[in-house]
């Protein structure tokens, strides 16, 4: 018999089946410059302590914050004002501190950008103005030197009933704040060999970086020392070209291997699993028991035209007992993946918070193979 519907079921299973054909799995290949870190590449932190005038009142109290008296006196006093012995009553300026990170190979006369957070009890840094700051690094070396108009992206108004504080208005940014004075001594260029740091250390991931490293100069140049670190020998042909080596090296394409595993942020509620966590054979019920306690209280009077008795309040208590229907046992297979895993959990329709406990139940069961790391 005839059936008129065939050639659309035809054309309908051809289209699904190509639907299923072109889809492959992405690649989760990585270049190197994005996994690994050059020994020696670095930023450097820097901080300073300085005073920020100009404030609408909103700076520290000099009664509750003595340092930034102290600062504000030998201020001026290296300005040729003689301020001892006096009482300021400012409210104008506060203390504060500058921080930076000076980028790796900075030059002197580079601008960086500095942040500025109050140090005493100033209420709103907004509209102050930053007084030439020295930022120092860990070994007590002054490598920049700041000053500029605080920008804050917090604000605070206050009024005789109210107020409103968005943000945090204590904590402010100064745009190419800083300008560097003293450059970090690093020669890169004349370098024999070369230390790449793993940012997430794996045996697996350095051993692949050096093969990648290997296969394209033609030679057994590079090693992976351990987890973290892959040392390169510089070869002949890039002596004094080191960046030259890097810039082609930081091209290549790896793949990098991370151990099985489950972070868990209990506070937001928050799950990531990796791809490569497994799940043993394993049986899972979960249900929900609801426990409701109910305050009625009553008075109780004695009767009308009683010669005794007095009005009372009696406590009445209704404890209710609710326990979600309709939860079965499932089983889930041995050497399940990610997304099986995921899907039958949310089969069982658990929320985050509850399959947080499953995992951890699982975990304890010894039937998943990962680790779970809890933040």
């Amino acid at each position: 018999m005839f059936n008129p519907f065939r050639p659309f079921v035809k054309l309908a299973a051809i289209i699904l089946a190509a639907s299923f054909v072109v889809v492959h799995p992405a690649t989760a290949a990585s270049r190197v410059k994005d996994i690994v870190d050059v020994e020696g590449v670095r930023d450097n932190l820097l901080v300073g302590y300085g005073l920020v005038v100009g404030l609408n009142g909103t700076g520290d109290t000099l009664r509750n914050a003595p340092f930034t008296q102290q600062s504000l006196i030998a201020m001026l006093e290296r300005l040729g004002v003689n301020t001892r012995g006096t009482q300021l009553k400012t409210d104008n300026v506060a203390a504060v501190m500058v921080t930076a990170s000076l980028p790796p190979f900075a030059a002197q006369g580079t601008h960086i950008d500095i942040t500025v957070s109050a140090l005493g009890d100033a209420t709103n840094l907004q509209g102050g103005v930053l007084l030439v700051t020295p930022l120092m690094g860990a070994d007590g070396q002054v490598y920049a030197v700041a000053q500029g108009s605080v920008a804050t992206g917090g604000f605070a108004a206050q009024g005789e009933g109210a107020s409103v504080v968005r943000g945090v208005p204590t904590n402010g940014r100064i745009a190419n704040g800083a300008i560097v004075e003293r450059e970090i001594e690093f020669k890169l260029a004349d370098l024999q060999t070369l230390r790449l740091s793993l940012r997430n250390p794996d045996l697996t991931t350095s051993v692949r970086v050096a093969q990648a490293i290997n296969s394209y100069l033609g030679s057994n140049t590079a090693r992976a020392d351990n987890p973290t670190t892959v040392q390169l020998t510089v070869p002949s042909g890039y002596r004094g070209n080191v960046v030259g080596l890097l810039t082609e090296i930081e091209q290549l394409r790896v793949e990098p291997d991370l151990p099985a595993r489950v972070v868990i942020d209990e506070g937001s509620g928050i799950i990531v699993m990796g791809q490569d966590v497994r799940v043993s054979k394993v049986a899972i019920a979960q249900g929900n028991l609801t426990i409701s306690v109910t305050e009625t209280p009553q008075v109780s009077q004695p009767g009308p035209f009683a010669d005794n008795g007095q009005t009372v309040v009696v406590p009445r208590t209704a404890i209710e007992i609710e326990e979600e229907k309709g939860r079965k046992l499932a089983v889930m297979d041995g050497s399940i993946s990610l997304k099986e895993l995921v899907d039958g959990l949310n089969a069982l329709g658990v929320n985050p918070r509850d399959m947080i406990s499953i995992l951890q139940a699982i975990k304890a069961a010894g039937a998943l193979q990962a680790e779970i790391e809890v933040m």
